[in-house]
């Protein structure tokens, strides 16, 4: 029973590793249309990996869970957690913000002459999400809440976005095609990360209400949104964290 978190979080690393493949080996095709060839993505791996985030953003919320429990944390569970995490919510991100920026670029006239370099900045995620972890792992001030975005929330943000394109909802899709706006979020959850900003740790250690408003409304919030935002449900709470967590800032122990 002692292993058993440690087990949890690989199932972490296992998830990201095999949504790394799906989003690597989905196959591009090249079609013909008004005597122009275009190279198409075909996107059903993409939509599994997003899958394969969630499903691992839930063994991650459990292996901390689990420990506290049987009461068996430790420090390398903690480091192995960091481990995980920067594949699951660094590497997978940074992969499908560079599928999204190729397919951004492949809607423009001069599509074949993309450098490497104009898709690169995607890469940037997972090495800014690899500088919160370590950072996370030495920091003593996070141990109540957050110090920066918390990467499985910035994986599940970019995991929405292959579903946000597939069912369009509120044409969000047409944003999530323009090289800019995948810029402008790139250099936000990059920024946001490693910003010293105290933020909101969903883990429960008081009942009472006032200690967990902030919590519950986000739970609130999501639960209303569902039904109106589909797949969009995702972006919004992520601002509504952030905005929360600057407008009522979590205590974080003084350094």
């Amino acid at each position: 029973m002692r292993q058993l978190p440690n087990i949890i979080t690989l199932c972490n690393l296992f998830c990201g590793a095999l949504a790394i493949i799906c989003v690597l080996h989905a196959p591009e095709f090249r079609v013909e249309f008004n005597g122009n060839e275009y190279t198409v993505t075909n996107p059903e791996p993409v939509y599994w990996a997003s899958a394969l985030v969630v499903l691992a953003a839930i063994f991650d919320f459990f292996d901390g869970l689990v420990a506290r429990l049987l009461k068996v944390q430790s420090p390398m569970g903690k480091e192995l957690d960091s481990l995980a995490d920067v594949v699951t919510f660094g590497v997978v991100p940074g992969m499908m913000l560079y599928r999204l920026l190729r397919s951004a670029y492949y809607q423009m006239p001069d599509a074949f002459e993309v450098s490497m370099v104009n898709v690169a900045p995607a890469l940037l995620v997972p090495c800014f999400a690899a500088y919160r972890l370590a950072k996370f792992n030495l920091d003593t001030r996070q141990s109540e809440n957050f110090i920066g975005v918390p990467t499985p929330a910035v994986g599940l943000l970019v995991a929405s976005f292959p579903m946000i394109l597939l069912y369009n909802p509120y044409n969000l899709a047409h944003w999530l095609q323009n090289i800019w706006v995948l810029y402008g979020i790139i250099a936000v959850l990059c920024y946001l990360m490693v910003a010293e900003i105290p933020m909101l740790s969903l883990k429960v250690k008081e009942k009472s209400l006032k200690a967990n408003w902030t919590r519950l409304l986000l739970v609130v919030l999501v639960l209303v949104s569902m039904p109106f935002l589909n797949y969009a449900t995702v972006p919004f709470i992520f601002i509504c964290y952030v905005i929360l967590s600057l407008a009522v800032p979590p205590k974080v122990t003084p350094a």
